[in-house]
């Protein structure tokens, strides 16, 4: 059997790749019909993503593991998957404070590929290897791959090297856990969102599936290392003039305090929420708070409750 063959076969096989019936005429529906296909199909979506927060609770305590011992947490993707995971690592230096190179994307075909597709440079185990090794990989790090129909080379490659370097392993794809044959990841995050309203377009079920598991993944992860107070981000970097004055309000809102007020405090905190709950709350000092905070790994909470200990 030819190599195109037996592609042909594996694809023949994946979910995503089936006919919906339920969308099988939409080429002659009304827009509102469409519109209602598409979004009655999406509603399925948190439902396979809840069936699989048992293997999420694991991939999340891997990452709080990795990180609290000086690890990393590296996205590896293709095509929508890869630039979902690139959005996400992205996105949590503003909204955690993250160090830049804490959490990171990469995707096959390399930075080009967020704006245009280069949909054969998922095609060789090797680019994801290669990926690995670039990206300075070592075993603390924890490697994610990212992949709809979990058969990407690309994304299989990356995997399979972080293995042999001693990372943790996590995937994240869209199709049955039955199918899943990559034996060499640790942890694999697999909603099942059937076939797609036009067949094996995966950025759309499988891609929101996709996204939902990546904010359940960091922002769990971040609350777990006391990025929050209650539901509120308190970690954030103040990097545009909306975060600097939310910053404020959260600030007003947590203490109490005036908006002045709550200016001048993250004034002598160069913008540092935290420092600023801990020293208003507990009425201390820059320094005190420093100390408190870092006796309290970061939390909030913690710094505040033993504040005369």
């Amino acid at each position: 059997m030819t190599e195109e063959k037996i592609l042909f076969d594996e694809i023949s096989k994946l979910s995503t790749e089936q006919i919906n019936p339920n969308s099988k005429n939409i080429d002659i529906q009304s827009t509102e019909e469409i519109l209602s296909i598409i979004n009655n199909e999406d509603k399925n979506v948190p439902l396979a993503v809840e069936k699989e927060i048992p293997y999420i609770a694991k991939a999340v305590d891997v990452i709080v593991e990795a990180i609290k011992n000086g690890g990393k947490l590296f996205y590896f993707g293709a095509g929508t998957s890869g630039r979902l995971g690139v959005v996400d690592a992205s996105e949590c230096p503003p909204t955690f404070g993250a160090p830049y190179d804490l959490i990171n994307g990469y995707i096959a075909g390399g930075k080009e590929a967020m704006f245009v597709a280069q949909e054969g440079a998922e095609d060789f185990e090797s680019g994801g290897e290669m990926d690995v090794i670039a990206a300075g990989v070592t075993s603390k790090d924890v490697v994610c791959g990212i992949a709809a129909s979990r058969r990407t080379p690309y994304v299989i490659g990356a995997v399979k090297k972080a293995k042999e370097i001693g990372a943790k392993t996590l995937y994240i794809t869209a199709t049955p856990r039955d199918t899943f044959n990559i034996k060499e990841v640790d942890i694999a995050m697999c909603p099942n969102v059937g076939p797609e309203v036009v067949m094996g377009s995966t950025r759309m079920k499988s891609g929101t599936a996709q996204k939902l598991v990546l904010n359940m993944l960091t922002t769990t992860a971040f609350v777990r290392l006391g990025k929050t107070y209650e539901n509120m981000m308190i970690d954030l970097q103040q990097t545009n003039k909306k975060l600097v004055e939310r910053s404020k309000r959260i600030v007003m809102m947590i203490t109490g305090v005036k908006y002045d007020e709550a200016t001048k405090y993250l004034e002598i905190t160069n913008g540092h929420v935290k420092t600023a709950l801990v020293m208003i709350i507990a009425n201390i000092d820059l320094d005190a708070a420093n100390k408190r905070l870092k006796k309290a790994d970061g939390f909030v909470r913690k710094a505040i409750e033993n504040i005369e200990n």
